[in-house]
């Protein structure tokens, strides 16, 4: 690869981390091929970009960014990488982690998910747990309407009760 390849595949690293807010580091060496295509298609369908990096492209395209937050994940630029990007901060750990349950790879190196840094493979199961902004969207929503339908509830039931009109069975005349 002569210098020219390198810089341009630098700057495009480079842009690609600077847009991106969420990105994983894998390791997904000694995969065979059929396995690797899998894991491919599988991001593909996702929408997570799944890209095979040199660790000293990746690391002078993160010094390019001039982000102090992604020196942390120098330490996990070691052995051969495989960088995810992708929108939604939890789904490159979903898909880890259900690929995994028939393979041994990929090995979750490191993640810089909402300006926050996780380094090793045991971060995994914290990752898949993250809700997207519609989720946390819907349970503010959910904890907001329970107590206004209590009140709501409390004060048709005072109504009726106002209005004679108690749900207790009456006495029929005789």
């Amino acid at each position: 690869m002569n210098k020219e390849n390198k810089t341009q595949i630098i700057t495009d690293l480079a842009e690609r981390l600077a847009t991106n807010k969420n990105f994983y580091l894998a390791d997904t060496s000694e995969l065979p091929s059929d396995k690797t295509s899998s894991l491919r298609k599988k991001c593909f369908d996702q929408k997570i970009k799944l890209i095979v990096v040199k660790n000293s492209l990746l690391q002078k395209a993160m010094e390019r960014t001039n982000d102090e937050e992604f020196k942390p994940l120098y330490t996990a630029l070691k052995g051969s990488t495989s960088i995810m990007f992708c929108e939604s901060a939890a789904a490159p750990a979903k898909l880890i982690k259900e690929f995994r349950m028939t393979n041994k790879k990929p090995v979750l190196k490191g993640a810089f998910v909402e300006q926050s840094v996780y380094i090793g493979d045991d971060q995994l199961d914290v990752l898949a747990a993250i809700k997207s902004k519609n989720e946390l969207i819907g349970d503010i929503i959910g904890l907001l309407q329970s107590p206004i339908r209590n009140v709501i509830s409390g004060l048709t039931s005072s109504e009726r009760k106002f209005a004679g009109e108690d749900n207790t069975p009456s006495e029929l005349p005789e």
